[in-house]
This record gives structure tokens, C-alpha cells and sequence, in this order.
């Protein structure tokens, strides 16, 4: 039903379009996707056609600081924490910016080398996004689908993307996604499919430690993990022996000050530290990932101020913030052997969950 990732990557290297989406066997939404260096003003115009028109050149860390393009907001509230920077046009013969024409040359030369800061005016029509240098395999998202197809298939680190829309403006989900991707001669796969394909050949992740500790809810077996990424350290607390012949009680836990140092309990931080490892001694088996992100002065603050809501994103809308974080959960618990799972959590979209071939049986709330 849809192409392999070697089918997509030649032709990306063709510098021919594809459609990306999550994962077939789910309600998708897709994207066009193409690289950024060969880019037509015949293809920009077949996305605004037949896309939300908001068109985004996703682009690595690299290439953003190279640019000098500084993040859209202080502080990223949208949905899914895209890494949205500064709009831009191109500044050299180009017009108003938002014809075909121009918004190709806009976007060819994001991603020529020889471009800099001064070449592009802000704001302009295109939207560079900022891709997490793990890929896939720490953020499950288009953003990062698309430069890792640039990298594999051996192109500048920066592409394109948009949405895939009908004709009445709502998205087009995996059914009519397939049907558009067959009518119009484009091959489409999926970000599932991409991370096993990375998954074949490389980790972000590594196990670096492992002993066994004593807990007041007894025995634990205690696995440090390493993000090669940014040299951070995650923690795996596990009891009994998990299997993938069987379901197995997990919770992946982002270290939240609040909650796990003060105690303070709040419908946007889900289970706490301390419950998820009671719960899951009490099963006799389960893993209870420990991921130590980063806590920006934003967001803390944004933590504190949202304490008097108690109606403030309970943990299912929370988690779709965090994105990137279950990338490398989804990692550990493959490592430590899970493939079914029951998860100590509200129930939330897991986009390509089965990229990592783990499977969510339930959700224990």
C-alpha cells in the first residue's frame, strides 16, 4: 500500500516529490515533501494547489545557526513544540515574494551554502523550521522526516513540506492520502517506515550502566542510558523481567522539578514519579523510564503560573508537546526488550508508534 524508504529516498535524490505520512494503519495527516536545493516554481505551485499553503523548509541545527535565524517566538506554545523561526525571502531577483517563482528562489537558496543572513529579508513566505539533530529517532515529526530523507538520500540538510489538504480545506487522512499520491504518479511512505529504516543502522541512545538498587517499594533494576545526541543521561527503573511475548506496565516519565522534588500534584503532570514506581512493583513487572529533559526558565515559569488552572492541559494534551521525548523512551523500552504495552497514562496520539515496534495495548489511568 505504500512504497518502501529506499523507493522515497531515490526519489528525493530525483528531486522528485513524495508524500510522507505517520503511519498507514492510522487517521494521518501527510505531507508533500521535496528537497529544498532543486526546488521548481512548477512544484511550489503544485503544493499551494493542493496544500494548506503554508509552505516550511525544514533544515538542520546547522544550517539554521549558520543563517542566523532566530526562533519565531521566546517562548513556543504551538501544539507540537514545531521549531517555527523567523519567515524570510530571498532578497535578490525577487518581487513581492509570494509568487511561485520567488518562493522557489527563496527556498533554493536556504539551502545553497553559499547564502547568508543578509541574502533573505524578515519576515517573508517562507517558514524555516528547526529539525532536533536526533531525527526521527527523537522526534517523530515531519520536521525531522524530512531532513533525515535530505541526509540518506544524500542532499543539503534542507527540504520542504505542506500539508496535504481537500478540496473544502480539511486534511486528507491516509485513505485519500494514498489516493492522491496514486492520481498524481507520487510515491508516498511513512515516518513509521523511516524510523525502522534508521533504526536497521543506528541508535541515538546507548546503555552505558546497570545495577540493581533498593527502593521503598523494593528492588528495581536501575539502567542508565545515553543520549548521544547531547550526552544526557536517562534512567530506566525495572522490575522482573519484560518480554515481548507479554504486555508490560510502562510509564515514561519527563523529570519535572515540580512534581517529582516538591511533590506538587497537578492534572498536567500525570503520574507521579514515586506512584508510576509503586504501581509497577505492585504489578511485579514494568519499566518506568526516567527521561531528564531540560527544563527551559520558560517553561518553568509557565509550570508555576498554571497551577491555579486546574483545567490547564491535563497530561493527554501535555504530551503532545513533548514530542521529542518519546522518541527516546520509545528507544529504551525497545532496548529493554518491550514490544506490548500497557501504559500509565491518559490516552494520547503516539504518531509512528510502531516505527519502534512497540504496540500500546491499554492505557491504565
Amino acid at each position: 500500500m505504500t512504497d518502501s524508504i529506499e523507493d522515497i529516498l531515490d526519489e528525493i535524490r530525483a528531486g522528485r516529490m513524495v508524500v510522507m505520512m505517520d503511519d498507514e494503519d492510522r487517521e494521518n495527516e501527510g505531507d508533500l515533501i521535496v528537497a529544498a536545493e532543486s526546488i521548481t516554481p512548477e512544484q511550489v505551485a503544485f503544493i499551494v494547489r493542493h496544500s494548506s499553503g503554508i509552505i516550511c523548509t525544514p533544515m538542520s541545527s546547522d544550517r539554521v545557526e549558520a543563517l542566523r535565524l532566530p526562533q519565531m517566538v521566546p517562548e513556543n506554545t504551538e501544539s507540537h513544540r514545531t521549531a517555527f523561526t523567523v519567515s524570510v525571502d530571498y532578497r535578490h531577483g525577487t518581487t513581492t515574494g509570494i509568487s511561485a517563482a520567488d518562493r522557489a528562489a527563496t527556498i533554493r537558496a536556504l539551502a545553497d551554502p553559499e547564502s547568508h543572513e543578509r541574502d533573505f529579508n524578515r519576515p517573508g513566505h517562507i517558514f524555516p523550521l528547526r529539525a532536533d539533530k536526533g531525527g526521527v529517532l527523537s522526534r517523530a515529526g515531519h520536521t525531522e522526516a524530512t531532513v533525515d530523507l535530505m541526509r540518506l538520500a544524500g542532499k543539503r540538510p534542507c527540504g520542504v513540506i505542506c500539508e496535504i489538504v481537500n478540496d473544502d480545506g480539511t486534511m486528507k487522512r491516509a485513505p485519500d492520502l494514498i489516493a492522491f499520491a496514486k492520481e498524481h504518479g507520487l510515491k508516498i511512505g511513512t515516518i513509521a517506515d523511516l524510523i525502522r529504516y534508521r533504526l536497521a543502522n543506528e541508535r541515538t541512545i546507548s546503555r552505558v550502566a546497570s545495577q540493581e538498587v533498593q527502593t521503598p517499594h523494593g528492588p528495581f533494576q536501575l539502567v542508565v542510558y545515553e543520549d548521544q545526541i547531547d550526552n544526557c543521561l536517562h534512567l530506566a527503573m525495572v522490575r522482573g523481567q519484560p518480554s515481548p511475548e507479554r504486555p508490560t506496565l510502562v510509564r515514561v516519565h519527563v523529570r519535572n522539578t515540580l512534581a517529582d522534588l516538591l511533590k506538587i500534584q497537578h492534572a498536567s503532570f500525570g503520574w507521579p514519579l514515586e506512584n508510576a514506581l509503586k504501581r509497577v512493583a505492585e504489578e511485579g513487572e514494568g519499566v518506568v523510564v526516567i527521561l531528564r529533559m531540560p527544563e527551559t526558565p520558560a517553561e518553568m515559569v509557565a509550570r508555576v503560573s498554571g497551577l491555579d488552572n486546574p483545567e490547564s492541559q491535563p497530561e493527554s494534551e501535555a504530551s503532545e508537546q513533548e514530542l521529542r521525548t518519546y522518541g527516546l523512551g520509545a528507544q529504551i523500552l525497545s532496548n529493554l526488550g518491550v514490544r506490548q504495552m500497557r501504559v500509565l497514562s491518559a490516552p494520547k496520539r503516539l504518531s509512528a508508534i510502531s516505527g519502534f515496534d512497540l504496540e500500546v495495548i491499554e492505557y491504565v489511568q
